[in-house]
């Protein structure tokens, strides 16, 4: 007699939660359309999320001039300031998206804000020469709204920024000043130049270290220990400001005028690690993703753009017809949103992955989800399914734009190649793309 027996170890689950066990027999002889099943999936998945990509959440409307600056609070997801150029400060609730206090702060645009590593206060500096550091709750009910501290400056700040774990900041504009909360004058001041400097930033691992770009072309790193600059890379043209990299410790990127971001190794500035190219304007501002994997950059031609940290193109463009010159972004604390603000008075929300569904996802979802992700991942170098991920609905301006300084590099090409071609062998030496932009490294 033939008996069927079965050990029910092979299918019976040892508690509710755990997963069914499904006899599966992987050899690829009994499964020979396996490919093809997955690149019809892959390619409908592909298809799938661009119909789905929808990443333009909001907008914060309130400010009654152009928003110059923005900073995150550092302990609240939901919280973020904004300064304008008529001096006003707003502070806006994300999860309401309403202002939930506004701050006739300076006289003259805001130049730049910080919040304070604790989250209790933040500091802003403006164009009427003061620092001022400010409460981040509201004021009580009788109350006067006044700053905790002003400090009168000899010149124009044009930027700020808090250390990551000290009660210090930096505040730039003819020069580097490091400042203690306690005191009235800087504790040091750090120059290189003579020239005015943009932008400062603190690096959030190793925290005594800074970086700040200058207007004669120049970025300037120094270190806080030492009363002296460390280096400093002289570019073909003016960077407007840098991020660090929150996870690298010596990995930034720099927003420069010559409509790309350069991505520096600061142990080796000789020549950058990735050049950033897409843009066809100015890039006014950039920040990194708390994963330090991708960074969100903002352009003069209207459009925010988002770009792997090793790769030389964008993954993403947004941009909306009422968007103007964007000056400033930033990106959420939790990875999942991007902010922006431009000349119209308004802070847009966007989504930092567009066909993300955001909301609470059933276990199937996203099993489904991971799995789609996967074959995307497997078949996205396939000309069909990578044409449809690649593929993006631009403004007519930049896309002729993009299309003309195609020609152009093309062109810029073709005639260093007939050069080198009738030239004494070696004479036009051939220089990388990276080195290009460098003119000089000082130490």
């Amino acid at each position: 007699v033939k008996v069927l027996s079965r050990n029910p170890d092979d299918y019976v689950r040892e508690t509710k939660l755990d997963l069914q066990r499904v006899p599966r027999n992987y050899d690829p002889a009994l499964h020979p359309f396996e490919v093809a099943r997955e690149y019809t999936r892959a390619l409908n998945a592909t298809k799938l999320e661009r119909v789905f990509a929808k990443p333009f959440l909001s907008s914060l409307d309130g400010h009654r001039d152009g928003v110059n600056c923005m900073a995150k609070h550092p302990k609240s997801l939901s919280t973020v300031l904004s300064g304008a150029c008529d001096g006003e400060v707003k502070i806006w609730n994300l999860t309401k998206r309403q202002c939930i206090r506004t701050i006739q702060a300076h006289e003259g645009f805001v130049r730049g804000m910080c919040a304070r590593f604790c989250g209790t206060s933040f500091f802003t500096v403006g164009d009427d020469k003061t620092i001022k550091q400010w409460k981040m709750e509201s004021p009580e009910y009788g109350e006067e709204e006044e700053p905790i501290h002003t400090i009168l400056g000899k010149t124009v700040y044009t930027g700020i920024d808090h250390h990551w774990k000290e009660p210090v900041f930096a505040t730039c504009g003819h020069q580097v000043d490091i400042w203690d909360e306690q005191r009235t004058s800087p504790k040091c001041s750090l120059t290189w130049g003579f020239d005015s400097i943009s932008s400062v930033k603190f690096n959030p691992i190793e925290t005594y270290l800074l970086g700040s770009c200058a207007s004669d072309r120049n970025i300037v790193l120094y270190d806080m220990r030492k009363s002296t600059p460390l280096k400093k890379v002289i570019l073909n043209m003016r960077t407007n400001t840098l991020c660090w990299n929150p996870m690298e410790a010596f990995i930034f990127t720099a927003a420069n005028e010559d409509y790309n971001l350069y991505t520096f190794d600061m142990r080796f500035l000789e020549s950058p690690v990735m050049v950033h190219m897409d843009h066809v304007s100015a890039v006014l501002d950039v920040d990194y993703s708390p994963t330090g994997k991708e960074f969100v950059s903002a352009s003069f031609d209207k459009s925010i753009r988002i770009f792997p940290v090793d790769k030389g193109h964008s993954r993403e463009v947004y941009h909306t017809k009422r968007m103007q010159h964007v000056i400033t972004v930033k990106w959420t604390s939790d990875n999942k949103y991007i902010l922006c603000g431009s000349d119209e008075m308004n802070i847009r929300l966007w989504k930092a992955n567009a066909s993300e569904k955001l909301g609470v996802l059933a276990p199937r979802e996203k099993a489904a989800m991971n799995y789609n992700q996967k074959l995307k991942e497997k078949f996205q170098f396939h000309p069909q399914i990578r044409r449809i991920a690649q593929h993006r609905h631009l403004p007519k301006s930049i896309f002729c734009q993009i299309k003309e300084q195609r020609i152009m590099r093309e062109a810029r090409r073709r005639k260093e190649l007939n050069r080198r071609k009738h030239s004494k062998p070696g004479s036009v030496p051939l220089v990388p793309e990276r080195k290009k932009h460098i003119v000089a490294v000082v130490k």
